[in-house]
């Protein structure tokens, strides 16, 4: 019996064996099979594997089963990746810029906010008084030449002006503020000491048009980018306290001109209005410097002129949240400053005095101090496109429903406006810089923003001539003909930002943006 166990037991071993030899045959033979119909061209003795035991199979089954969960993981942790790049590109869009960390405070932030001041007070102050230097050439030097010519002059000053823009806020990302502070300081002093000569239209074009334009341009981008590099929350005050310069300028620089035309005439008025431009711009240049750092390696020659060939980021205006802000800016600065030209004239249609028209446009950009600070602090609180959304569509409401029906009657409505008017545009002044910060990041702040000014380049350029045209023979129905085109400018511009506001949040209007 226990031989027969034994035999029993011998048999059942030696069919193991067997099958086990079989059940690997048979693996090997699918293998063989597999690769042959895998590669066609090989010969299918040559692919006949050596014989291995089952715990080898064993094993390599094992390690492919390793492999394939490994290339699972790793493709799980690529889709997280791409998640994660999806929700980054979507906090992008938002422009939460928690990723940074700004100051918002400090003696050295705090300096670069005065010196900002005071820069804006020579860029934003020449720009607003170009009504008081257009009303007193219409009158002398160019007085047998029509206003639709004369005002070819403020376009094209304009023009440059913002266009100037694009190429400072390109330098000013790569190189810093300093140097095209200090280069347009230069070029603003040198542009008003030729204007002290000029007789002729195209002597004015050279000098206040191009060389003056030039050098606001490059210093405006650097004065109010630089800021952003120091406040975040904060960004909307610390952009209104420092362009109260240029209110300030508006208020001191007619009273200055009025003055010094009586006592020493026309050439040197401008070249002591030269000097109070060098002695803001020595102030700003001495404080005013960026944060965040920039471009140390700047490559050759072409790669640096292929870096501003290209500054313009047209790109950009596919974001349509973008392209809305741009198209509310232009709109709101050619409302401004077609008024800030052509009110002096207005007002002098409606018989005030060359004194008084100074006066007018000093006491508007009176009203624009308190029209900065105030903007500027509510719109850290209920949102910087709700501000400027309201402040549009007031300022052309009022336009239409005051001033038109009773400024021919009544002077004093005259006074109500100007004040309004500068409460309006120093809070669009303050503002246009901070809401196109808005949807754009830090580190493409000055290009965004000079892009922005270039298109509001274009649009000036054209602008102000429309509005000379329309003025025409200067009678009171041509300036209120004037008036409603200039309301109505300021209307489209709030209806921009509101379509702007809309791709950012939606249509909730009472977000705060």
């Amino acid at each position: 019996m226990n031989r027969s166990m034994n035999t029993s037991t011998q048999y059942l071993d030696t069919s193991k064996t067997i099958v086990d030899e079989n059940a690997t045959e048979s693996y090997f033979e699918l293998q063989n099979r597999s690769n042959t119909s895998n590669n066609n061209e090989e010969d299918i003795t040559s692919k006949v594997p050596t014989k291995k035991s089952v715990r080898e199979i064993i094993n390599e089954q094992e390690n492919e089963l390793i492999f394939e969960n490994s290339r699972n993981s790793a493709e799980t942790v690529l889709d997280e990746e791409a998640a994660m790049q999806t929700n980054s590109e979507k906090k992008e869009t938002m422009l939460a810029e928690e990723d940074l960390d700004f100051p918002e405070g400090g003696l050295k932030a705090y300096g670069v906010v005065l010196g900002s001041f005071f820069g804006l007070t020579s860029a934003y102050g020449l720009l607003n008084i170009s009504g008081v230097i257009q009303t007193y050439i219409s009158e002398n030097q160019l007085s047998g030449v029509k206003e639709s010519t004369i005002s070819w002059i403020f376009s094209i000053n304009m023009f440059i002006t913002f266009i100037t823009c694009v190429f400072s806020g390109t330098y000013f990302d790569r190189n810093g503020a300093t140097k095209p502070i200090v280069l347009g300081g230069l070029l603003t002093v040198a542009g008003l000491f030729a204007t002290a000569n000029c007789t002729k239209v195209w002597h004015f074009i050279l000098g206040f048009s191009i060389v003056t334009g030039l050098g606001l341009g490059l210093a405006a981008s650097p004065l109010i980018g630089a800021i952003s590099h120091y406040f975040n929350k904060r960004r909307g005050l610390m952009n209104s306290l420092s362009s109260t310069g240029g209110s300030i300028g508006g208020i001191a620089f007619p009273f200055m001109l009025r003055k010094l035309y009586a006592e020493v005439g026309f050439e040197w008025a401008m070249r002591i209005f030269a000097f109070v431009h060098l002695a803001c711009y020595c102030v700003a240049v001495a404080l005013v410097h960026e944060r965040l750092p920039h471009v140390t390696n700047k490559g050759t020659w072409v790669n640096r002129a292929r870096t501003y060939m290209t500054c313009i980021d047209f790109k950009g205006l596919r974001d349509k949240k973008f392209f809305f802000c741009v198209l509310g800016c232009v709109f709101a600065e050619c409302s401004a400053l077609s008024v800030a030209t052509y009110f002096a004239s207005y007002s002098r249609a409606h018989g005030f005095s060359l004194s008084g028209a100074y006066l007018l446009i000093s006491l508007g950009h009176v009203g624009g101090i308190p029209g900065r600070w105030i903007t500027g602090y509510y719109s850290d609180i209920i949102g910087r496109f709700n501000v400027m959304i309201l402040t549009a569509f007031v300022y052309g409401i009022f336009s239409m429903v005051i001033l038109l029906p009773f400024a021919d009657k009544h002077r004093f409505v005259l006074y109500i406006y100007t004040v309004f008017w500068g409460f309006s545009t120093g809070s669009v002044f303050s503002l246009l810089a901070v809401c196109c910060g808005q949807v754009s990041r830090t580190e493409e702040f000055g290009r965004r923003y000079g892009t922005m000014y270039c298109i509001v380049a274009c649009g000036t350029l054209v602008w102000i001539p429309i509005c000379g045209a329309i003025i025409g023979e200067q009678s009171l129905t041509d300036y209120r003909n004037y008036i409603i085109f200039s309301s109505l400018t300021s209307v489209a511009s709030g209806i921009c930002y509101m379509i702007s506001k809309f791709f950012c949040v939606g249509a909730h209007p009472l977000t705060k943006f």
